[in-house]
């Protein structure tokens, strides 16, 4: 083997090496897995009469959207999710079933989501900070634009996020009003009982490679 041979060997080897950990720490693309996410909506109620009334518990089983993962500093990540607002679903939980089908029909219409005009949610990061981290565990405050009934608002998310093999899992719970997005709370009897302009939303996200 020549000297010009040998030194082409050490320079391969040289840019070889450095690729591998540039490789490692590129940011990783991740898709949201449907079927290991979950999403939910607490309605809570108020008024006068407040007890009189029901709390509703709402599913959000269409979630998609992805991910890009910084392992070596997650404040770089970015997020991006969108929810099938036609899809919401009451579950019924502390409420007589014979009222289910009202509510459904009263989050939809025009009244409240307007899912005709506004079929989809919408929720994009612009800044992750990271506020503690233990081996793959962390803890963060993710702060994003989240679009609701054709109005966009500020949110910021405390989040627990654990890293995995082929991606992660996040968990963490919001609270939005909804006369933020232009929704005004329903009301029954006058008004003596309403149901609250805060909403909590809970998740679980997970999301993986492709």
């Amino acid at each position: 083997m020549t000297s010009r041979e040998h030194l082409i060997r050490w320079q391969s080897a040289i840019w070889v090496a450095l690729a591998i950990p540039l490789a490692a720490q590129a940011p990783e693309p991740l898709v949201i897995d449907p079927a290991k996410t979950n999403v939910g909506i607490h309605v809570g109620r108020s008024g006068i009469f407040g007890f009189a009334g029901h709390e509703h518990e709402i599913a959000v089983p269409a979630v998609q959207g992805q991910i890009t993962l910084d392992r070596a500093d997650v404040t770089k990540s970015t997020i991006a999710a969108e929810f099938d607002a036609t899809a919401l679903n009451v579950t019924g939980k502390g409420e007589p079933p014979e009222d289910v089908p009202e509510v459904q029909q009263v989050m939809l219409s025009e009244r409240v989501l307007d899912v005709q005009k506004y079929p989809t949610i919408t929720f994009h990061s612009r800044r992750i900070a990271l506020v503690q981290q233990s081996s793959d565990r962390m803890t963060l405050r993710v702060a994003g634009d989240l679009t609701l009934h054709g109005v966009t608002r500020p949110l910021s998310v405390p989040v627990q996020a654990r890293l995995t093999a082929d991606g992660l899992t996040a968990s963490g719970k919001a609270t939005v009003r909804q006369t933020d997005f232009g929704i005004r709370p329903v009301t029954a009897g006058a008004g003596t009982v309403r149901v609250k302009d805060e909403v909590e939303i809970n998740f679980l996200v997970t999301a993986r490679r492709p």
